[in-house]
């Protein structure tokens, strides 16, 4: 089983199974085909969840694809929790862990679209405790010789970390801060600061908790907390009514329960109480991952970034933005330099990684189905969503099991469910 500190990081960040269908009733079998899907074929989305679920290796799952707008599978299956019978049901309400990424750097971009900052400032511009921090350097703490940009932070090539290699000495002093329990966001920003940076900004690609210290800059240029700017910025215009930092007592009873793999037992167990995420009381907003959501919500968050950043005639982000948000920023050098020595990088061959998002470069090297552009991200606890420009579709998997040694294998299931199921490209938008 994984050892509470790499539970801990990932937490920050990140019987009969019977499948109850919630699909809009005017989404009938001749709207599937129109859309240029094949009703019988979508139905092994169903049957990959239910055999998993029947195998032990998730409890539940919430899957959801929409085509050209239109939601043309919506389906849950399975249980809350292995010790929760109640059956999950399509407003079932999941961690999604770094799915939060992608939400803290829409919030960036709406301000830089209101000209708050450009991408290429140091990050100290706004951070000041920024302006001294060091790199560990051949053993000794040296100035780095360039400053952290907030383009860096929003690729992951600002030379932070998470705290998960066993053996380096910073993420030793990240694990030694106890981020994950810090008071306030300036006191987050603080113990981050008195720490090292691992590489020298801008040279690789490292998975870190620089979207975190993006959602603090939200919340220093707006002057409002993270909560607050996703509520009244993003979530209230888009009508997302069930994502939030803090779950509302009479939502309680919808969040499904979070496991974690226990290679002992060789099955998934109810994570411990003691490394739960909290869902209520929180005051300290993890722009990395700190929601909590539906695939529902998510589905509209994602439609919004399909449509080129309008939902319902709410704007929140200009085409533009969204076409250079998902297109590849890492040079080949950056994006494989120290890959193999970065397992936790989660970035696939055929990958690479735009502004808050993967982005597939090369299909043919991904070793799953998948078109070129598509961008996406996961969370720790299995949760996945894509959407893929080139054929016009969103697809959402939501389950709670982290750590869990197949947890690839969900996702890329998933994928190759969805994609088996196309048999044309249907309408046009």
């Amino acid at each position: 089983m994984a050892s509470n500190h790499r539970l801990k990081a990932l937490l920050f960040i990140f019987g009969l199974c019977i499948s109850t269908s919630a699909t809009p009733a005017d989404t009938d079998q001749k709207t599937i085909e129109r859309m240029g899907l094949s009703p019988e074929r979508l139905q092994k989305i169903d049957e990959f969840v239910s055999r998993d679920i029947a195998a032990g290796k998730m409890a539940g799952a919430v899957t959801l694809v929409a085509r050209h707008g239109e939601v043309v599978h919506f389906s849950a299956a399975g249980d809350l929790g292995t010790n929760d019978s109640r059956p999950m049901t399509t407003d079932t309400l999941f961690r999604i862990y770094s799915m939060t990424k992608p939400v803290t750097t829409v919030a960036a971009m709406m301000l830089y679209e209101g000209g708050a900052f450009h991408l290429g400032d140091p990050v100290h511009n706004y951070l000041p405790e920024f302006a001294d921090i060091k790199i560990l350097r051949d053993g000794q703490l040296v100035a780095p010789g360039t400053p952290i940009t907030i383009q860096q932070l929003m690729t992951h090539t600002a030379g932070l970390t998470y705290g998960w290699h066993p053996t380096d000495p910073v993420d030793q002093a990240y694990r030694d801060a106890d981020l994950i329990n810090s008071t306030s966001s300036a006191d987050f920003i603080a113990r981050l600061t008195a720490l090292p940076l691992r590489f020298e900004p801008g040279t690789r690609y490292h998975y870190s908790v620089a979207t975190d210290v993006l959602g603090v800059l939200v919340e220093r240029i707006s002057g409002m907390t993270l909560e607050a700017f996703f509520q009244t910025r993003i979530f209230a215009p888009l009508g997302m009514e069930d994502t939030f930092f803090n779950v509302p007592e009479d939502k309680l009873e919808r969040l499904a329960l979070n496991h974690v793999w226990n290679g002992e037992a060789n099955s998934i167990v109810p994570i411990p109480a003691e490394s739960a995420q909290p869902v209520t009381g929180v005051t300290v907003f993890s722009g990395g991952g700190g929601l909590i959501s539906t695939a529902r919500d998510y589905w509209v968050f994602c439609e919004m970034l399909r449509r080129g950043g309008s939902y319902e005639g709410t704007r929140i982000l200009g085409p533009k933005t969204l076409q250079f948000m998902t297109q590849d920023h890492l040079t080949a050098a950056v994006r494989d330099r120290g890959a193999a020595e970065n397992p936790d990088s989660h970035l696939y061959a055929g990958q690479s990684f735009g502004l808050g998002f993967g982005v597939i470069t090369n299909p043919a090297q991904t070793g799953v189905i998948s078109s070129k552009g598509a961008y996406s991200w996961g969370g720790a606890a299995n949760t996945k969503f894509w959407i893929d420009p080139q054929e016009d579709f969103i697809a959402i998997l939501m389950t709670q099991v982290m750590a869990a040694p197949y947890g690839d294998r969900l996702r890329f299931d998933m994928k190759v469910a969805t994609y088996q199921a196309l048999t044309g490209l249907g309408p046009p938008p």
